[in-house]
């Protein structure tokens, strides 16, 4: 019976214990504080999305013959290098993220074969985009 009674005081003595090791009410509110808002997550967002489209119209203007040309294979191909430069940063970081490597590959792929296309169909311009871009 004694036996009993000692195990059952036990874990009192160890609520009393981790009760004294919390930490004090300001410190939890100041780590409250701390903490950015949900409304600023969201413009942080919006702002993110702002910038993607904004550099996707100057790919399209750069890389474009005429105002609002979005299928040429050279506007395609600025516009897949981006893409690809940009998950390739992401992949450094998170290696582990073999979905989006997937991605990466078929846009590769797509990529390759627009290039293909623009050097049999057109070979200075084929020339010219690999210069500025980098590509190869």
């Amino acid at each position: 019976m004694a036996e009993k009674k000692a195990a059952a005081k036990k874990p009192a003595a160890t609520k009393q214990k981790t009760a004294a090791k919390k930490t004090p009410a300001k410190a939890v509110a100041a780590k409250a504080a701390a903490k950015p808002a949900v409304s600023q997550k969201v413009v942080k967002k919006e702002k993110k999305k702002d910038l993607a489209e904004l550099s996707k119209t100057e790919v399209i203007k750069e890389y474009g013959h005429k105002e609002g040309d979005t299928g040429s294979p050279s506007v395609q191909i600025a516009l897949l290098t981006a893409r690809i430069n940009h998950l390739t940063e992401h992949l450094k970081v998170h290696k582990q993220d073999k979905h989006s490597r997937l991605g990466l590959m078929k846009m590769v792929g797509q990529r390759r074969r627009l290039l293909n296309y623009l050097e049999k169909s057109n070979l200075e311009e084929f020339r010219s985009l690999k210069d500025k871009l980098g590509i190869r």
